[in-house]
């Protein structure tokens, strides 16, 4: 069978959406990488990808949001000031 028959193309969407979950398996892998390095210079080479990789990612997100195809719902003002009360005081707890 001709495989080149039977392929169909994926959209640009499809393919942002790939990039973007390759993106995010990547950071995952070297922030472990990082956290796990046995000398400073192989931690400090991961922590340079990690880097990278998160401006990428952001790239990405960011085309694919413009796009409509990752949407986000902004926060309501009050919801976000409980949050930030409920971990001052869970982090001013911690200090102590």
């Amino acid at each position: 069978m001709d495989m080149n028959n039977t392929c169909t193309k994926l959209s640009d969407k499809d393919m942002m959406t790939d990039m973007l979950t390759a993106e995010k398996f990547l950071c995952s892998a070297y922030n472990t990488y990082a956290t796990e390095a046995g000398t400073p210079e192989v931690h400090q080479a991961m922590m340079s990808l990690l880097n990278d990789t998160h401006a990428m990612q952001t790239e990405v997100w960011t085309e694919m949001n413009s796009r409509g195809w990752y949407p986000t719902e902004k926060a309501e003002d009050q919801k976000l000031q409980q949050e930030k009360t409920k971990y001052n005081t869970f982090c001013a707890a911690c200090q102590v």
